[in-house]
């Protein structure tokens, strides 16, 4: 059974799945592994969510707010001998919803193409290819993808009176 903790990136088991997925990325992105770390930190990411099967973790994300209405979803990761189980594809909806709760309409992430199966996640999960965006426009490995969470239109409505 799967249980996600919503917390932040001070919590121990997130900062110990970061460390697995930091060795990951380096052994895939090797010399371009410097360029992207520099965009991976943890400090201040307030909203992290953890995903533990029989009270172990296995996979993590977060996200960070981009602009008023948009987040860039972070660090997602899951162990190896986990993975093909859905795990990710929750902690990415869980990530989605409270962001939602939060405001936010809009998702946005980068990837590398060398990392194939995290593009087919976020392409499964309704994700779609855009062009790169800050740090990352001009640079080839990267992928950046966008989702749209709720109609940007609703976000604009005045508050119902009570």
């Amino acid at each position: 059974m799967i249980t996600l903790l919503r917390t932040n990136s001070t919590h121990p088991d997130f900062q110990l799945l970061v460390k697995q997925l930091d060795a990951d990325l380096a052994k895939r992105d090797g010399d371009e592994h410097a360029f992207y770390a520099q965009y991976n930190k943890t400090d201040h990411l307030n909203e992290v969510v953890i995903a533990y099967m029989d009270e172990q973790p296995v996979a993590c994300g977060a996200f960070r707010q981009l602009d008023k209405h948009t987040v860039e979803i972070k660090r997602m990761f899951t162990l190896p001998d986990y993975r093909g189980n859905g795990i990710a594809g929750q902690v990415l909806t869980t990530l989605e919803a409270w962001a939602v709760e939060l405001g936010y309409a809009t998702a946005n992430l980068e990837t590398g193409k060398k990392q194939p199966e995290a593009i087919a996640l976020y392409s499964r999960l309704g994700y779609a290819v855009i062009p790169n965006y800050g740090p990352y426009v001009g640079v080839e490995n990267s992928v950046c993808f966008e989702k749209q969470l709720v109609n940007a239109e609703i976000l604009n409505q005045p508050e119902p009176k009570k």
